[in-house]
């Protein structure tokens, strides 16, 4: 689509928006267009927060699935959209919620702490939801002597458990963006750039980590690139945030770590397939049609919300 047909599309979703009584709210990680004409942007859990606190009819989640039940799971009664049903997480469809269960049920004696991006099914099913800004401080509340079962994300759990001390049993999960960003590259980058600082998501691999100056969750990397008086920062994290850096910091320079791989890929840049299936003609469709329309099962959703819950009185 070119860019006037873009802008059209824009004013047609904001009138849309109006007449609907809706209100739409995109993850960091979509398409600048769609960050362009969100309401609210941000991380997952806070957009789902932030939900509970408007007056509207329609609410419009765009991002992956489990945002969409998460901000259901916590405005029952609103009706919420999602662009596209489709729109998964690898992260998230690594625990499974009868895998969880057959593994809780090997090791009784050990409570689970879930990072947010899970299925409302994994989350029924968890003590108490983290996100990757609140987890150390949620897991050092925890009992010393807790035996912990930290999932999906190995490499987040790894690096709660080196800030922690503990020695939380990790379930093998990824988000398949952030496990591929290259150390070749990133060790190429520093040496280019001498004392630029590397900002890195917990969401990495610990090599990466281990070579970044700032590790935090995507709006703790926002709020630093905006807070330093530094003009160059090197970013392991999806790509999709250096649009509201650069609209925060217009004169900052963000250098992004490629994937390990970028053959066919059209950009060095490292991107989730599954945020980039949020679009503007889709955004369109479900406010126009009022479909999709998550639905989270009402049993489930009183045991999801119950973790979810705990983890805002902790924080």
């Amino acid at each position: 689509m070119n860019l006037e047909g873009q802008e059209r599309l824009k004013s047609d979703i904001i009138k849309l928006k109006k007449e609907k009584n809706a209100v739409i709210f995109a993850h960091y990680y979509t398409r600048p267009e769609i960050q362009d004409i969100a309401d609210f942007i941000g991380d997952s859990l806070a957009l789902a927060q932030q939900a509970t606190r408007v007056h509207a009819d329609i609410l419009i989640m765009c991002g992956v699935h489990f945002m969409g039940e998460t901000m259901k799971i916590l405005c029952p009664e609103k009706k919420v959209l999602v662009p596209d049903m489709n729109a998964g997480c690898s992260l998230a469809d690594s625990c499974k919620a009868e895998d969880l269960a057959a593994f809780k049920a090997q090791h009784p004696d050990h409570m689970v702490v879930s990072y947010v991006n899970t299925s409302a099914d994994v989350k029924a099913l968890t003590d108490v939801v983290v996100t990757s800004s609140n987890a150390k401080k949620i897991v050092d509340q925890l009992p010393a002597d807790a035996k912990i079962i930290f999932g999906p994300d190995y490499n987040l759990g790894s690096y709660i458990n080196s800030v922690t001390g503990r020695n939380m049993l990790l379930w093998n999960g990824a988000c398949h963006v952030h496990s591929r960003f290259s150390l070749e590259a990133l060790l190429q980058f520093k040496k280019e750039n001498p004392g630029v600082e590397v900002l890195a998501h917990p969401e990495c691999k610990a090599v990466i980590l281990a070579q970044s100056d700032v590790i935090g969750s995507t709006k703790a990397l926002l709020e630093h690139a905006i807070q330093s008086s530094a003009k160059r920062f090197i970013i392991a994290t999806e790509s999709g945030i250096l649009h509201e850096m650069q609209k925060a910091c217009p004169d900052k320079e963000f250098i992004p770590v490629p994937p390990e791989v970028t053959e066919g890929v059209g950009c060095s840049c490292n991107e989730c397939e599954y945020m980039r299936m949020n679009t503007l003609e889709k955004v369109y469709a479900c406010l126009r049609d009022e479909q999709p329309e998550m639905h989270v099962k009402k049993e489930t959703a009183e045991k999801a919300i119950s973790s979810i819950q705990r983890m805002l009185e902790m924080s």
